[in-house]
């Protein structure tokens, strides 16, 4: 684990020493296009840097066996039915509201408003 820290600080106090090379031919040295490369180089390797530093030490893949799916419980074969005691039948009758039926208190058209 130490040798990988160490590994990989290495590797970003050497992009980020390449970042300080790239600063300073852009402020003094070149100019035209490659100073724009140079500027781009600067932006973008801090980015990358910190990306590989915090890759890890593990590149590896581990395949995972497949766990197959458990199947669900079988129903029964035939339907049961409660015994007829437990069936319960509800008597009810249909009310229809007349239209000219005050007690519903649905019409509202023979309100009358004070205001």
């Amino acid at each position: 684990m130490a040798e990988d820290q160490g590994r990989r600080l290495r590797q970003y106090m050497a992009q980020m020493g390449l970042r300080i090379v790239l600063i300073m031919l852009a402020a003094f040295f070149v100019d035209g296009w490659l100073l724009w490369v140079c500027i781009a180089g600067a932006i973008v390797l801090p980015y990358t840097a910190v990306i590989f530093a915090n890759a890890g030490r593990d590149r590896t893949t581990h395949e995972v066996a497949a766990v197959p799916p458990v199947p669900p419980a079988e129903l029964p074969a035939t339907p049961t039915a409660p015994p007829a005691e437990q069936h319960r039948v509800v008597e009810h009758r249909v009310v229809d509201h007349q239209e000219g039926d005050q007690s519903a208190g649905t019409d509202d058209t023979d309100r009358k408003d004070d205001d």
